[in-house]
């Protein structure tokens, strides 16, 4: 008979206090802590009848899994993101948002942060998220907007702004636009303070510890040539096709698929242009389970073309059978468990904080002592610049998770 955890249980009676207060409960829990369980067991705690989970595709079966294992009272629909509009939103008496800070865009909310708002405000809410605030404490309030319980008074976020945020210019080439970033946490903090609950992975036992591993590609002589002219020309003029880089950003973006072997032409179309970083994976890793993180479609053309029939995009084909498996990061990075791993290969890497800090922990359980994840950069390439940039970014979800937050 399954059970959970007692300190789940001690943190759903919390958790169902503070719902029952506030009409909001944010459980900023880390990774693998059973945030879901937790949030299922608060749901049955506080009486609901009808609840609407809404998730990441990847992530729904997942949750039905620990819903079936849980069996509460309630009925439960599980929905992602995309699909949120096709929900019909009578009947629902609780909320329950999965990897929640994906509603703190700012200034403007996004638009599924605006249709759960619109749909249902006034239903009372269980937020979740092991990285609340990845990049900015302004990401903070469209998470409580979200809501007619939201603990700030102001009616949108450029009124918040002006109380909470030090703005500042910010020039982008041509125009100036404002920086709304800059957000005072200290001023923060007392007013989401009752809402949130925190707990981590060493409080709930975990002792286990991440190796992170670099290791160098050399690629084909072609693609530096490639990327060399690139620099040089700003443009390269195919026989079909045109590879254009006429902003520095886009330039940016054009070298970051093509160091790792792959590009995509003005024309939206996309091709492989070396293999060398998925045929290096296969080979360094050909006696191992692994799952791949990949950032451009592309590159799971590559993988796919290397390693045949011993690679899954599938969850569950990757823990029922020996293959490997591939994930882009953004889709891949939360609410999954790639456990069954014996490592975590990246073959390329994101400029996002968010996906560094969730992707890495994919691994972690309670019993394993030691995740080893391995990072694949081509020599010379832009991959290393990239991840010493995703490094020194600051980590705003570290305040929320010191002791003197509760």
């Amino acid at each position: 008979m399954f059970k959970l955890r007692d300190y789940q249980i001690e943190l759903s009676i919390k958790a169902n206090a503070i719902l029952s207060k506030y009409n909001i409960v944010y459980l900023l829990f880390e990774v693998r802590t059973g945030k879901t369980l937790t949030s299922l067991n608060t749901a049955e705690l506080y009486g609901a009848t009808n609840v609407l989970f809404i998730t990441k595709k990847k992530a729904i079966s997942s949750i039905e899994h620990d819903y079936n294992l849980l069996k509460p009272s309630y009925k439960l629909t599980v929905i992602n993101n995309e699909s949120l509009h096709k929900v019909n939103p009578k009947g629902f008496d609780l909320l329950i948002s999965d990897e929640h800070h994906r509603n703190g865009a700012f200034p403007k909310p996004n638009k599924v942060t605006k249709l759960i708002k619109q749909k249902y405000s006034k239903l009372p809410m269980i937020f979740l998220s092991g990285t609340a605030f990845p990049e900015s404490y302004s990401q903070v309030y469209h998470q409580f907007w979200i809501s007619a319980s939201t603990p700030f008074k102001e009616t949108n976020f450029y009124r918040w702004a002006d109380d909470f945020v030090t703005k500042k210019d910010k020039y982008l080439g041509t125009h100036t636009v404002v920086d709304y970033s800059n957000a005072n946490y200290d001023k923060i903090k007392p007013i989401i303070k009752p809402l949130i609950l925190t707990f981590t992975q060493k409080e709930a036992g975990f002792e286990t510890h991440v190796n992170e591993n670099v290791l160098y590609v050399e690629m084909q002589k072609s693609t530096y040539t490639l990327c060399n002219r690139l620099i040089k020309d700003r443009v390269i003029d195919g026989r079909n096709e045109v590879v254009l880089a006429d902003t520095s950003v886009k330039l940016q973006s054009k070298l970051h698929q093509m160091y790792s072997g792959t590009v995509k032409f003005e024309s939206g179309n996309s091709k492989v242009i070396d293999f060398s970083k998925a045929k290096f994976i296969r080979d360094r890793f050909e006696s191992n389970k692994i799952a791949i993180f990949y950032k451009f479609k592309a590159e799971l053309e590559a993988l796919q073309d290397i390693f045949n029939e011993n690679l899954t995009t599938d969850l569950e084909e990757f823990n029922s059978t020996d293959k490997n498996i591939a994930l882009q990061i953004v889709s891949g990075r939360e609410g999954i468990s790639l456990k069954e791993a014996d490592y975590l290969v990246y073959y390329n890497i994101d400029f996002s904080s968010v996906s560094y800090w969730q992707s890495r922990d994919r691994l972690t359980t309670m019993s394993r002592k030691s995740n080893d994840i391995f990072w694949i950069f081509s020599k010379g390439g832009i991959e290393e610049k990239i991840y010493k940039s995703v490094m020194s970014k600051k980590d705003y979800n570290n305040k929320v998770f010191k002791k003197d937050y509760e």
